[in-house]
């Protein structure tokens, strides 16, 4: 039975050499990255791994840099609801302007986004000139790390909750509107419910950007030990000690860490797919 599933012809044809493909270039660029990783971690051992890890510095880096992944991606999620809600519900004078400018983090390099936000939130900057007198520091301090993880993360929220807005019929709102419910109860009970799904994708994926981000965090941050130490940063610092060890330790760590967190934002989509019927 199985084998004759197996057989039957397909209205797409070439399944099997584009599996093959599919498989070959997953294998390439994400399962043997991650199998090496793991495999240099086997061959140093669980309790070298640990000794390895178990530092103040690190803690305070791995600390650091989910800390600020996890705030800068919360404040994505509700702020790129409403940008995208912006976008896609009303006509306004330079909409296509701000709709082109969300892809920028996207075409920007890392590093001159980083050199940019430091430019302007520096204490001689644009905007630390103003911010500095009323005792804000941003640039070379945490606030400063969480910006340009806002800054990096924003589009992948906008551009995934962006279509299914797109497709929610106004017609539902009208409904409810019709049987008495107010705005909030209508946003709360009728448009959020449709929208989790993709707005957990979105969140998930400003998360996995932003715990990785080297380039744009490490000019603004200051790189100052248990203060604004980012992990990646840490990493690239084994690496030019030729301690490689110790590098494949802290990227192990960070690997276990962001797979546990994904794994809970997955299992709470698949929940909420659930609640609405679309599995």
């Amino acid at each position: 039975m199985r084998a004759s599933i197996l057989r039957s012809p397909s209205p797409l044809p070439g399944f099997g050499l584009s599996f093959g493909i599919m498989m070959a270039v997953l294998s390439i660029v994400v399962l043997l990255p991650i199998g090496a990783l793991l495999g240099r971690g086997a061959m140093i051992g669980p309790g070298d791994l640990w000794d390895m890890v178990n530092s103040r510095r690190i803690w305070a880096a791995l600390s650091l840099s989910f800390r600020a992944s996890l705030l800068a991606s919360l404040f994505n999620l509700a702020f790129g609801l409403m940008l995208a809600w912006v976008l896609v519900r009303y006509r306004f004078w330079g909409r296509k302007l701000i709709d082109a400018a969300v892809d920028l983090p996207f075409a920007l390099p890392t590093a001159v986004a980083g050199i940019s936000l430091t430019a302007l939130y520096a204490p001689n900057g644009a905007f630390g000139q103003i911010l500095t007198p009323l005792g804000i520091k941003v640039a070379y301090s945490e606030l400063g790390i969480w910006m340009a993880l806002v800054f990096i993360g924003l589009p992948f929220v906008v551009r995934t909750v962006q279509p299914v807005i797109e497709e929610i019929d106004r017609e539902v709102e009208e409904v409810s509107a019709t049987l008495g419910a107010r705005r909030l109860y209508t946003l709360r009970r009728v448009i959020l419910p449709t929208l989790t799904p993709a707005l957990l994708t979105g969140f998930a994926l400003a998360l996995a950007r932003s715990v990785g981000e080297y380039g744009s965090v490490i000019f603004i941050a200051g790189n100052l030990p248990f203060q604004t130490e980012i992990a990646p940063l840490l990493i690239v610092i084994r690496l030019e000690e030729y301690n490689y060890d110790a590098a494949a330790a802290i990227g192990i760590a960070m690997l276990l860490i962001s797979f546990v967190m994904l794994l809970a934002i997955n299992a709470i989509q698949i929940w909420s797919r659930r609640r609405i019927g679309l599995v």
